[in-house]
């Protein structure tokens, strides 16, 4: 392990200029403000797949990566997910951030196993379709979860210290509230989200 890892990874990943894609960034720089402990390592990786491919083969024995992810939720709504480990299904991809072909990028790259992955999701509003839809700034109720984000992350970082095979913690209300519901559509805030 290089002198600047540390034993856990907490990873903001995302495009700055696609509109909610900006999650992960955003929770990066809210926690400068609020930093999390020396142990953990608090990388933004934007776009840059290969470079967080591998950092996670970089000796941390855990990584929760900060990510806008739709899952069929109200925009806003945090979701805590494990991490499948790679099962050769998925195409590793060495520009570009989707975190399934990070993980089979940094699986084929490297010959020990990955650490433990846990991806804390932001159900997204607005997501351009690509870069000819470029939309800087988060939706509403994104830019409100950015920091219940960070208190989530000071819950679960310092159990995961202490132990990194450790039960991810409840994380409370708001997570996973309320029924679930289509997933956002690019650039479109589904009706009423902005009240919720």
């Amino acid at each position: 392990m290089s002198p600047a890892a540390g034993r856990l990874l907490v990873a903001g990943v995302g495009n700055i200029f696609l509109g909610d894609d900006a999650f992960g960034p955003e929770v990066i720089r809210a926690l400068d403000r609020r930093p999390l402990p020396p142990e953990a390592t608090v990388r933004d990786f934007g776009i840059r797949g290969m470079d967080l491919a591998y950092t996670l083969l970089d000796g941390c024995a855990t990584a929760v990566l900060v990510d806008a992810a739709p899952r069929g939720h109200r925009p806003g709504t945090l979701t805590l997910v494990e991490a499948e480990p790679p099962d050769g299904t998925a195409v590793p991809e060495a520009h570009g951030m989707d975190p399934e072909k990070v993980l089979a990028l940094a699986a084929q790259l490297g010959e020990e196993p990955l650490p433990r992955v846990l991806v804390l999701a932001c159900e997204p509003g607005v997501l351009p379709r690509g870069d000819e839809d470029i939309a800087p700034g988060l939706s509403a109720p994104v830019r409100e979860a950015v920091d219940r984000a960070v208190e989530a992350l000071h819950t679960l970082v310092p159990v995961l210290l202490a132990d990194p095979a450790a039960p991810a913690p409840a994380l409370g209300r708001p997570v996973e509230s309320g029924t679930p519901h289509p997933a956002a559509l690019p650039g479109h805030v589904p009706a009423g989200a902005e009240d919720r």
